[in-house]
Formats: C-alpha cells, structure tokens, sequence
C-alpha cells in the first residue's frame, strides 16, 4: 500500500474541509501544514498539498516547493471560479519552470465572511478591489470583476465536495 500525505494550511476553513475529504477519499494521512518537517516529505509516496490563494501566493506553500518531494499534486483554493481564471501568474510566481513541469494542479472554490477576515485580510481585500476593479471602467470589468463586487463585503460559500473527484481520480490513478 502505498502511502499518500494530505498537507494544508487553512486560515478560515475552506482549505480544511477540502484536505479532509480528500484524505478520507484517498485514505491518506492528513496533516496541517506546520506539523510537518521538509524531511518527512520523503516518508510518502504521493504528496497532495492544499494552500489558500493570498496576493498572488499559496499559503505554505514554500514547504512543497523549497523541498524535494515524490510526486506532487496541488491544490489552491480561492474565491475565483476556475472555469474562467488564468493561474499561471500564481503558479509562476510559486513554482520554478522545472517544478511546473512535473506538477498537477487543481484549483477549487472557497467561502469567505468578511465579518470574520482580520484586518490584514480586510485590507488586502479592499487594496486588491481599488486597485483592479474601481479603477476600470464597467465595460472594462471582467467575470471576475463582477463576481467581487457583487460578493465584497459579504458572507460567500461555494465550497463543493464534488469538486475534489477529478483530484482523488488523478492521485488513484498515479498509484
């Protein structure tokens, strides 16, 4: 049997609940990100590693893509439908072009309640709104635009367990 690890940060959940039912589907072990060391990286045969979207970044990410690992399989997890977003500015900036190669990712949908954001998150939110949508124009605006605007400021969940069969499917199948 080989052994598959389930890594994720999570600051509000979302990332939480989608590790858990991946590892539950996958019968992995399910770890959070700041029990694990870059050595027993090595202890698995699959790695699957979970991070929310933040400024362009993977929360935690840098564990995965700092250290040498088996094969590795991501997911990001963020407001944004990935049917119409672009990731590759993500994945450029996280991962070398060698690492991107090697690496399967998927991206899935989160939950946000602005009542419980700090107040870094806040922030980041309202820099992010008034840099890239206030400042087009409406016709200028894309989905995605749209979608946050009509969600700032409020309690979003889009989260879909469904949405993890094409990641356990992939996994399963590099087993």
């Amino acid at each position: 049997m080989k052994r598959i690890a389930v890594i994720y940060q999570s600051k509000y959940g979302s990332t939480r609940q989608y590790a858990q039912w991946i590892a539950r589907d996958l019968g992995a072990e399910l770890l959070e990100r700041s029990a694990v060391s870059p050595a027993s990286l090595r202890e698995y045969d699959v790695v699957v590693y979970g991070g929310g979207l933040y400024a362009g970044g993977i929360a935690g990410v840098d564990l995965v893509a700092k250290y040498p690992c088996p094969p590795l399989v991501v997911f990001t997890v963020g407001l944004a439908n990935p049917a119409i977003t672009n990731y590759s500015e993500i994945l450029n900036r996280n991962f070398s072009p060698e690492q991107r190669e090697k690496l399967k990712v998927f991206h899935l949908r989160g939950a946000m309640d602005y009542g419980r954001l700090g107040p870094v998150h806040r922030g980041m939110m309202a820099m992010m709104k008034k840099m890239t949508i206030d400042s087009k124009a409406p016709e200028e605006r894309t989905d995605e635009d749209r979608l946050m605007l009509e969600t700032y400021g409020k309690s979003v969940d889009f989260i879909e367990e469904a949405s993890i069969v094409p990641l356990v499917e992939y996994v399963r199948g590099l087993l």
